[in-house]
C-alpha cells in the first residue's frame, strides 16, 4: 500500500490532523510524489502493489471531509493508470469517525458514513472514468470501540477555593487526551447514575502538572464525597492504550463486563512492575 497524503482539510484538532499537504504522513499529492512512489512499485515488480491508502484525522464530524478525500484519491487512481495501465485493487481511506464524548456532540452515524463513502467513491470512479474499481477499506476503529469502555476513578480529595478541585487517583497517565489536544470528557458516580449534577467540580489527576486535568467544570451530585466511584465514559478507544507510567503511577487494571458478569483481562500493575526493567 502507498500511503498517500491527499491535502485536506479534516476540521478537528491539529495533532490529530493527518491528511494535510504539510503533515509528516504519506507521500504528497500535490507534489506527486505519491504518484512516482506507486509508480516505482508497479515498474521495478519488486514488491506487489497493493493499492492506495490514505488518512485525514481523527474525531472527525464532517463527511464533507471524507468525500473530498475520495475524489483526490480517485484521481490518482486514474493519474496511475495512464502512467503504468495498472489497475487498483484496494483503495483504503483510513478511519477518523467523530464520537460522541459531550451531550451536544453530533457526529454521524456509522450507517451515514459508510452511505457517504460508497457513494462519493461510486460517483467518483464515475466521473474519473477509470477502469479500476477498487475494493474500499476502512478503519474505524474509535466509532466501534470508543463507547465500548469507561474509566473508574476514586475520589481521594475534594478542595474548595477558588475552583472547587476533585482529585482521584488517575490522571494524565490513563488518559492523555485532556492534557494533549484539549479533550473534554462527561463524568458521573455509577452508584447514583441518574442523579441530579447541580456541582460544578474540575476532576484532577494525582501528577505534579497544572494540566493534569481530567474533566474541566465538570457536573457532579452535591453529595459528592471521599470514597466515591467516579466515571469517565467513552474511553474505550484512546484510554488504556495512550495510558504510561509517567511519574512512576502504576497502569489500572482492564476489565470486560458483559450480561452482569466481570472478567479481568490486564492486571492491574504493581510497584515490582515499575522496576522489573532494571539492573
Amino acid at each position: 500500500m502507498i500511503r498517500v497524503r491527499p491535502g485536506v482539510e479534516a476540521h478537528t484538532h491539529e495533532y490529530i490532523e493527518t491528511g494535510a499537504e504539510d503533515s509528516k504522513f504519506g507521500f504528497s499529492l500535490e507534489r506527486g510524489d505519491a504518484l512516482e512512489a506507486a509508480r516505482r512499485v508497479v515498474e521495478r515488480g519488486v514488491l506487489r502493489f497493493a493499492g492506495l491508502h490514505c488518512h485525514i484525522g481523527s474525531h472527525v464530524f464532517r463527511l464533507d471531509s471524507f468525500t473530498r478525500a475520495i475524489e483526490k484519491m480517485v484521481g490518482l487512481v486514474r493519474a496511475l493508470e495512464d502512467a503504468t495501465g495498472a489497475l487498483v485493487e484496494e483503495l483504503n481511506v483510513g478511519g477518523g469517525l467523530g464520537v460522541r464524548y459531550l451531550p451536544e456532540d453530533t457526529p454521524p452515524s456509522i450507517d451515514e458514513y459508510a452511505a457517504v463513502l460508497q457513494e462519493s467513491v461510486a460517483k467518483a470512479l464515475a466521473d474519473a472514468g477509470t477502469r479500476s474499481r477498487p475494493m474500499l477499506m476502512v478503519e474505524p476503529g474509535r466509532s466501534i470501540v470508543a463507547t465500548a469502555g469507561l474509566t473508574l476513578y476514586t475520589v481521594g480529595t475534594i478542595k474548595d477555593g477558588a475552583r472547587l478541585y476533585v482529585a482521584v487517583d488517575g490522571g494524565m497517565s490513563d488518559n492523555l487526551r485532556p492534557v494533549t489536544y484539549g479533550a473534554r470528557y462527561e463524568t458521573f458516580l455509577p452508584e447514583r447514575a441518574t442523579a441530579e449534577r447541580p456541582l460544578i467540580a474540575t476532576i484532577a489527576g494525582k501528577h505534579c502538572e497544572q494540566g493534569d486535568i481530567i474533566v474541566k467544570d465538570a457536573r457532579l451530585p452535591a453529595d459528592l464525597a471521599v470514597g466515591d466511584l467516579l466515571a469517565t465514559p467513552v474511553t474505550g478507544a484512546y484510554g488504556y492504550a495512550m495510558a504510561s507510567n509517567y511519574n512512576k503511577v502504576t497502569r489500572p487494571a482492564v476489565v470486560f463486563v458483559r450480561a452482569g458478569q466481570a472478567r479481568r483481562v490486564v492486571r492491574r500493575e504493581s510497584p515490582d512492575d515499575l522496576v522489573r526493567l532494571d539492573e
